[in-house]
């Protein structure tokens, strides 16, 4: 199944439409996105695995494999590092954004397949499906829903799935 997510705000999830965040400069063609611009790349990209908050939750349902973040999970963003769009321990020398935020937007996180193989540097890192703050304002480049939504994607999602983000 490929779970969409358009330029207008909604994501299909299967039975009905609901409401996504995307990023603030819109949708580019994934081999114009770059690191930091604020765009969502356009394009099909699967789902790998899936991070939440143990704290703050149960693991998610899902067929994918699910880990529980801790304090010291980050995300390598510098495009000049070799584990660049890669899980990090942190602290970490290079670049790297915190997995643990004190907001609830990591509470689950659903890593997708963008730039990942391998990663090309400056082409994008760190592009998840997560969960939205309550007024839907734009993210970084990732799509992000309601809890409940990404946990019901979560829950029907299979292997081999994926989501679209188109323009």
């Amino acid at each position: 199944m490929i779970f969409t997510a358009t330029a207008d705000g909604m994501l299909d999830l299967g039975d009905r439409k609901v409401r996504c965040a995307l990023g603030p400069a819109g949708v580019k063609p994934a081999a114009q996105k770059r690191e930091g611009d604020g765009a969502s790349p356009a394009g099909i990209w699967p789902i790998r695995e899936v991070w939440y908050r143990p704290d703050r939750g149960a693991p998610p349902a899902s067929a994918f494999r699910v880990h529980a973040l801790a304090p010291h999970d980050g995300w390598c963003d510098d495009p000049a590092d070799p584990a660049y769009n890669r899980h990090v321990d942190l602290p970490y020398p290079a670049g790297a954004e915190s997995m643990w935020r004190d907001d609830e937007l990591y509470d689950i996180v659903v890593v997708l397949g963008h730039n990942d193989d391998p990663p090309a540097p400056g082409l994008g890192s760190a592009i998840f499906l997560h969960v939205a703050k309550p007024d839907y304002p734009p993210t970084q480049g990732c799509v992000a829903l309601a809890r409940a939504d990404v946990e019901a994607l979560l829950n029907i999602a299979e292997p081999g799935d994926a989501v679209e983000i188109r323009g």
